[in-house]
Parts: structure tokens; C-alpha cells; sequence
């Protein structure tokens, strides 16, 4: 996801799947008792970064997302496995013969937390505001499946033209482009979440920045948030599912230093924490210890529109073959991540023939310090100079200064005569950099949106929001639209054509895969009933509980 995680990925904890959980009162642990106790289920967790927005039309990371994914409610919602079950829907879509139609029927039972109903007019409502070129969101064209949403997108029509309508009050009817075999997965993402009109028009651009200036029609809603502090989610009394959410309490406590976390984990003030790489051999004989392969990859990209001599390919090679990335993992993360040569993660989606899909994609962006130097030789001489100096953007965590001092160090050592200059901020005001294209390099991060591989290829597309590189490729554009399209009655073709669009961008040398994030977590056994995803938000909190 985006971002940078956009999702991604500082998000929970790093952004991972599991968010570690920290209190920031006595009381709340006081009140934290068995699944069948008379005090209050309370579940108090901690997030490396604030909420950047709550206007599910702006959002573009996986802070947010996850947050989604306990207060708002789509059309459908994921499993355990990752599949599709109704949320506000009542089953599954009826579709045509041609799978490009779907009629679903809404429940007449869900209900925004103040007291009106969910329609089909508030899907129809949202998702056109999010397509408007007024309210410019980032994340549009990942509706970009529904009939002329992009061209509603890119103001060639208007969102009254997007396809989409309310049939009735609880009937929606969908348009597609073609059809798509993981929509319905997608419809579970947060982007396509209802907005009710009403409530949106009064708040006004406030809309989505406070908790009084948000809506919810999920299992919570959040009760209380302090900016950069915490925030704070209590059951929605409106939620039509609201006899299975067990926990009267979800406290967000924003800290930054991970040791703090493990601190509080030790004198029972927490019930998960994420470990960084020191803490890893302290705790991995614990039996509350684990580590996890998450769908997320870490990658650096080079800003050819800001930075001139990123225009050069040998500059691009020679930087991103110019860092260890094993060691870089062991050494630094020592989480169960993986050094990784290409964007997509393994063990995220398999083919037509089984196989891994990454096991198809080439890439030429492996650590060699030779080819890097020899890459960095070339590169001088069509530059006509020999001196560079680059700003090096990451966020403002606590193991960030010493990652992006280790890509410093790296970079600085295997080509000499290249200096990074590092900038670390906090993540929204990263983000913010990013999408304006306002940086030189920037560590950022993905997350799945949705089970295919087309969730993170297509983020360089020429027109996406998402693609802050200034890289265009007339042939990778055609491929993934081609993957997009046409290619989608043959599976085995469109596999093959997006693998090789992934093999063109890494060819190109346009980022510099780093890692797929792991996860080495500490998680008490009283904590059940959390669900974890590969995509469209880390976690799911309806059915959690405490149980002593």
C-alpha cells in the first residue's frame, strides 16, 4: 500500500502486520481482564507514527489503512485467509455473463455511528468525490477498473459518468472495464470505502482530521486523538455486527523508540511489541517470540526530475548495485527480512504454473561493488564531473538514522567521490515531500493492496500519482495496461507480460530494491482473536480479545 506503505508500510510499528501494543496510563492496565471478566477488554498498542488523514479518499498509507480497517466498513472486508466476505454487502455480487456488471445487495442494517443508514448513494457519493480532479487523491486509479473512472480522473468526464449508480436504497450496481479476478478482494480496500455526503459537505476540508470530524460505520470508532500522542478506538454502538466485537478499549500510543516498547513489554504494560535487530537475541528463546515474512518491499528511488545526473542510467546502476543488502538485513534488521533485486515479494502470489511469481522477474540490481564502481566510472565521464552530492530522505524512526547511516557508509565507501546528505522526518511530512516530488533519494516502502502482482507494478506508470521518479516508459506502460485489459482471458500471457514489465523498471534501474520486511515480535498469549493480512490493512480487530 502506498506508501509509503504509501500501504505499506511509519505505519504500525514499522508498518507491519502485527502493531505493538503499549499503554500510555496505569489505568489501562488495571482494566484489562479475562474474555469473561467483568472489567473492561482493553488492548492497548503503540504506532511509530500519527494518523496522517482519516478522509478515505486522501489516504495513502498503511497508519490510515489499518485504522480502516477497524472503524470503516466496505462493501466486503477479508477473512483470515485473506478472501472476501461481506461487510456491508449481503452476500456475494451478482454478475453478468460477461463478469463486467455487478449488482450487490446491501444489508438494510448497517448504520453510520450517528445513527443514519449506509446506502448504495453513500459508495456512489464517495467514490466519485474520490475520482473528482478537485479532490485530487492520490490513490484514484486503483478505481481505475470501474468504467471511465480514469477518465473522470483525469477530468475528460465527469464523475456523474463514472460507473457506478444506486439502483435502490440498498442496491448497488458496478460497471467494469473487464473482468477483473481479484475485484472483489479489492472492494475491501479502504479507498472504496461509503462516505456519507451529508456529514463530508459539512466538515468541510476538516473533514477526516479530528475524531469529532470523522464518521464511522465499522466495529469502532475513535474516541479520542491527540496529534503525534496518541488515539484511542470504543466499540460503534450503530455497527450492525456489533455483538462480536469483544473489546471495550484499542489505545494507540505513538512511540517512536522501540526500547520504550520493550521496556513496557517486560513490565506487562503491553501485549505485543516489535523488536529491533539488538533485541532480537535477547527474546528469540522466549516463548512469546516469533518473526514473519510480510507482503511489503523497502526500496530507494531516485528523483529524475529533481536530480539531473539521476537521468543517467550508469548513476542509477551504480548506486543501487552499491549497497550490501544482506548484511544490511543480519546486521541491521535481524527480523526475518530478506535483501531483495526486485519490487514484488516472494511468497505474496503464485502463477498459472504454480511457481512463484518473483521467480519469473530478472533483475540486474544485485550487490556487486566491482560492477557498481565500474558503473559509477561510465557515469562520470558522460556527466563530465566527478563530485555528487545527494540528499537521502527516510523517516524519522528510531532505527532509521542507523539504516540510512548504513546506506551512507556503503554508497560512500564503494563510490568515491558520491556524498548522501541525510534528511530524516517525521512520516506525514515524508509523505507530503514525496508527493510533491520535493526530495533527490527516498527510502520508502509498499504494501499489497490487493492479492496481484499488478498492486505494485503498476506504481510506475507514467500517470500514477505514486510514481515519484519522473520515470516514463512508453513500452512498461503498455505492458501493464495490456495486463490491465486485453490480457486478462489469458492468464498465462498476462503473468509472463507483467513479469517482464517488472524486468523493464528494474532494468532501468529506477529504484533500488533493498528488502521484503520481516517481522520479529514479541506477542502475549492472552491476545486472541487479531487477524493479520497480506493486503489492504495490517489487521483486523473485530474478534480480538483479552483473555487472561
Amino acid at each position: 500500500m502506498k506508501k509509503k506503505s504509501r500501504l505499506f508500510l511509519a505505519s504500525l510499528i514499522t508498518v507491519t502486520g502485527f502493531t505493538a501494543a503499549c499503554s500510555n496510563s496505569s489505568d489501562n492496565n488495571d482494566k484489562t481482564s479475562g474474555k469473561n471478566g467483568d472489567s473492561k477488554q482493553v488492548l492497548n498498542l503503540a504506532s511509530l507514527s500519527d494518523i496522517p488523514t482519516m478522509d478515505t479518499s486522501l489516504a495513502t498509507d498503511m497508519v490510515a489503512f489499518n485504522v480502516f480497517n477497524q472503524v470503516m466498513e466496505g462493501l466486503y472486508t477479508l477473512d483470515d485467509k485473506d478472501k472476501a466476505v461481506p461487510g456491508v454487502a449481503e452476500g456475494d455480487p451478482e454478475k453478468s455473463k460477461d463478469g463486467k456488471t455487478w449488482t450487490i445487495k446491501l444489508r438494510d442494517d448497517a448504520k453510520w455511528s450517528n445513527g443514519d443508514p449506509v446506502t448504495a448513494d453513500d459508495f456512489v457519493y464517495s467514490w466519485r468525490r474520490t475520482l473528482n480532479p478537485d479532490t485530487a487523491a492520490e490513490y484514484g486509479y486503483i478505481m481505475y477498473d470501474i468504467k471511465n473512472a480514469e477518465e473522470v480522473a483525469t477530468g475528460k468526464k465527469k464523475p456523474e459518468e463514472l460507473g457506478v449508480k444506486a439502483i435502490d436504497e440498498h442496491t448497488l450496481e458496478i460497471q467494469l472495464n473487464s473482468n477483473v479476478p481479484y475485484f472483489q478482494e479489492l472492494l475491501a480496500f479502504g479507498t472504496f470505502n461509503p462516505q456519507n455526503q451529508k456529514f463530508v459537505e459539512k466538515q468541510g476540508d476538516k473533514y477526516g482530521t479530528t475524531a469529532e470530524t470523522t464518521l464511522y460505520n465499522g466495529p469502532f470508532v475513535i474516541s479520542e486523538w491527540n496529534t503525534e500522542k496518541n488515539y484511542k478506538l470504543e466499540p460503534n454502538k450503530e455497527y450492525w455486527d456489533k455483538d462480536k466485537v469483544k473489546l471495550d478499549e484499542v489505545n494507540y500510543q505513538v512511540i517512536k523508540d522501540q526500547q520504550t516498547g520493550a521496556n513496557l513489554y517486560d513490565t506487562d504494560k503491553l501485549d505485543v511489541v516489535q523488536l529491533t535487530a539488538e533485541q532480537v537475541d535477547k527474546y528469540k528463546d522466549s516463548k512469546d517470540f516469533d518473526t514473519q515474512l510480510e507482503a511489503r518491499t523497502y526500496f530507494i528511488r531516485f528523483n529524475q526530475d529533481k536530480v539531473p545526473e539521476f537521468k543517467n542510467k550508469n548513476m542509477r546502476l551504480a548506486l543501487a548495485k552499491a549497497v550490501d543488502k544482506d548484511k544490511y538485513v543480519s546486521n541491521l534488521l535481524n527480523n526475518g527480512s530478506a535483501a531483495t533485486n526486485v519490487l514484488t515479494p516472494s511468497e505474496f502470489v503464485m502463477g498459472p504454473d504454480g511457481k512463484d511469481y518473483v521467480d519469473g522477474v530478472k533483475s540486474p540490481l544485485n550487490y556487486d561493488k566491482a560492477e557498481a564502481q565500474a558503473y559509477f566510472e561510465k557515469a562520470k565521464k558522460e556527466l563530465v564531473k566527478d563530485k555528487f552530492e545527494f540528499e537521502y530522505l527516510t523517516y524519522d524512526q528510531d532505527t532509521a538514522k542507523k539504516e540510512s547511516e548504513y546506506v551512507k557508509e556503503q554508497i560512500e565507501s564503494t563510490l568515491s567521490g558520491v556524498t548522501l546528505k541525510i534528511k530524516q522526518q517525521p512520516f506525514k511530512q515524508k509523505l507530503a515531500l514525496e508527493s510533491k516530488q520535493d526530495f533527490e533519494m527516498s527510502f520508502g516502502r509498499w504494501g499489497a493492496d490487493y492479492p496481484d502482482p499488478m498492486t505494485y507494478v503498476d506504481l510506475f506508470l507514467t500517470e500514477n500519482p505514486n510514481n515519484e521518479t519522473g520515470w516514463s516508459s512508453k513500452e512498461f506502460d503498455q505492458k501493464v495496461k495490456d495486463s490491465k485489459g486485453t490480457l486478462l482471458d489469458d492468464p498465462e500471457k498476462r503473468w509472463t507480460t507483467l513479469q517482464d514489465a517488472e524486468g523493464l523498471l528494474l532494468d532501468d534501474a529506477v529504484i533500488s530494491p533493498m528488502y521484503q520486511s520481516g517481522m520479529a515480535r514479541l506477542v502475549k498469549p492472552k491476545v486472541k482473536g487479531m487477524v493479520l493480512h497480506k493486503f489492504a490493512g495490517d489487521t483486523s480487530l473485530k474478534e480480538a480479545y483479552i483473555e487472561e
